[in-house]
């Protein structure tokens, strides 16, 4: 039930904000309704955007580091074998919503060139993280599986921080292609993962300079 609460509460603090935003108490002679749509679709976005940066950014940077340094080996990749597919699903939602919002608010016609750059990043992102979700999470993890069984006939894969697996692969030619196969495709998943992170980053500095503090 912890999980309900903190659902519970965040959509009371949500719906608090929105009740008291000076776009609720729009009247029609000014545009009120307009604007508070237009609102809500800017919170869509911002909310959706903000949530694919910050799970991307504590993934790829701190949390996997954190994790691949203080859990056994073959531990830290089940765990990634689970994560993962979850992970890439819930960029790719928030990508997808932001991708419509931006959108919605600039559209093709009308857009500045900037504005279309923009959302060529988010289409960026959104595709990126889909070809990771489809195509290399599921051949890492198939392959991940493979090879911890190999390992595990060899009895190694429970150290920490470390790895017997190079000096293992010298003398057992099934593993060295196991290895040489995991490294290919988890180098081409790590790259459309930056690539995603990369257009994030590019779409922050832009909403930095719409920012007035």
């Amino acid at each position: 039930m912890a999980w309900m609460t903190r659902f519970l509460g965040l959509v009371a603090f949500l719906a608090f904000g929105i009740l008291f935003s000076p776009e609720t108490f729009g009247s029609k002679s000014d545009g009120g309704y307009s604007s508070t749509i237009s609102s809500f679709i800017k919170l869509a976005h911002l909310l959706t955007f903000s949530t694919a940066w910050g799970a991307a950014l504590w993934v790829t940077f701190i949390g996997g580091i954190i994790m691949f340094n203080n859990l056994p080996r073959h531990q830290f990749g089940n765990l990634q074998g689970k994560m993962f597919p979850a992970y890439f699903s819930m960029i790719s939602i928030c990508s997808a919503i932001s991708v419509a919002a931006f959108g919605y608010l600039h559209p093709w016609k009308t857009a500045s060139s900037i504005e279309r750059y923009q959302l060529g990043f988010l289409l960026s992102s959104f595709a990126f993280n889909l070809t990771n979700l489809f195509v290399f999470t599921p051949m890492t993890i198939e392959m991940m599986k493979k090879r911890h069984k190999v390992e595990r006939e060899e009895s190694i894969g429970e150290e920490v921080g470390w790895s017997k697996n190079t000096e293992t692969a010298k003398v057992n030619p099934k593993l060295a292609a196991m290895n040489r196969k995991f490294g290919m495709i988890h180098g081409l998943s790590s790259l459309a993962n930056i690539m995603s992170f990369g257009s994030l980053a590019i779409h922050s500095w832009y909403l930095a300079g719409k920012i007035q503090l």
